[in-house]
């Protein structure tokens, strides 16, 4: 019988992974307060330091609420060799707090992905890159090389799985960036965590087909799924205007639940066929000061009941 859960996220609350973006102050307890008030069951972590940074302190803001831990994002400059230490000692350090204040019920993830928005070029074009914007094959080593050597460092440390995430705004975006990563990359290390908002922008999809051939196509590494739907009248705004990323989020790219072109209804079932298990994490990526989080949080809360979840 297949069980699934739905988790949240802080960056649904403009709790965002990118350095200087800033918005009114949000902290985790209400961020908690809001997730459980609105009917999830289940968090990411958020950047390192928006939670407690030691296990118990972690538990402590989780447990009374009934909150599971999902899992944490860990950003790597992977394309950088000189990097790849580093970003070893951020995904173990991740990785025992993690382990440390997980519930007994569920192993949290560690979700590796690129530092993304920190390329010119990709920022500027994200949802809109070519070929001749990506890594070459010495770059697809480097790149390649590093995740396993911080996936494994993460493994070996806690034992607990790991996953990786493509991103707008990152080296791995495309369709065929991803299918080349897990080329590259052991599937007994790795597995992949499938954004729909994020596959759907960055494959340019505008009516869910694309997003559904991703599915089906990545199906046997996709280990985690986040729910994140891409307002196609958007996103050729994006195109057409020359947007970056950032200027596409901030003008909504990401909307709520249902109001896009991913095939959710198409995907839920999907996950029940072949037998998810597991949480999925609702993502609706909002700058810092935008909107009703809160509010659009419910929503989508609301919309995946009538899918039956």
């Amino acid at each position: 019988m297949t069980i699934i859960r739905i988790g949240n996220a802080p960056c649904s609350w403009g709790s965002l992974e990118f350095e200087g973006l800033e918005g009114q102050p949000l902290t985790c307890e209400r961020m908690l307060d809001e997730l459980v008030e609105t009917g999830y069951c289940g968090t990411e972590l958020g950047d390192w330091g928006f939670m407690p940074t030691a296990p118990a302190a972690l538990r402590g803001v989780l447990e009374p609420r009934g909150v599971v831990m999902i899992g944490a994002f860990v950003p790597v400059r992977f394309c950088d060799e000189t990097a790849h230490a580093s970003g070893a000692d951020d995904a173990v350090r991740v990785a025992r707090l993690l382990s440390g204040a997980a519930s007994p019920d569920h192993a949290p993830m560690i979700i590796l992905a690129d530092e993304n928005g920190s390329v010119p070029e990709r920022t500027a074009h994200a949802g809109r890159v070519t070929a001749a914007m990506g890594l070459d094959d010495a770059g697809w080593a480097v790149f390649a090389r590093g995740v396993e050597k911080v996936a494994r460092a993460a493994r070996e440390a806690t034992g607990l799985p790991v996953g990786f995430h493509h991103h707008c705004a990152g080296y791995v975006e495309t369709p065929g960036e991803i299918e080349t990563l897990l080329r590259r990359t052991s599937s007994e290390l790795l597995g992949l965590v499938f954004d729909t908002g994020h596959y759907a922008f960055g494959a340019g999809d505008r009516d869910g087909s694309l997003t559904r051939a991703g599915i089906e196509c990545f199906a046997d590494r996709i280990a985690h799924m986040h729910y994140k739907d891409c307002a196609p009248e958007i996103a050729e705004r994006a195109a057409a205007e020359g947007w970056d990323y950032f200027k596409a989020v901030g003008e909504g790219v990401f909307c709520e639940l249902g109001n896009g072109c991913v095939d959710f209804a198409w995907t839920t079932k999907w996950l029940h066929e072949r037998n998810y298990n597991g949480f999925i994490t609702v993502e609706q990526d909002v700058l810092p000061g935008m909107g009703a989080p809160r509010e659009s949080a419910r929503r989508n809360r609301e919309y995946l009941k009538t899918l039956g979840l």
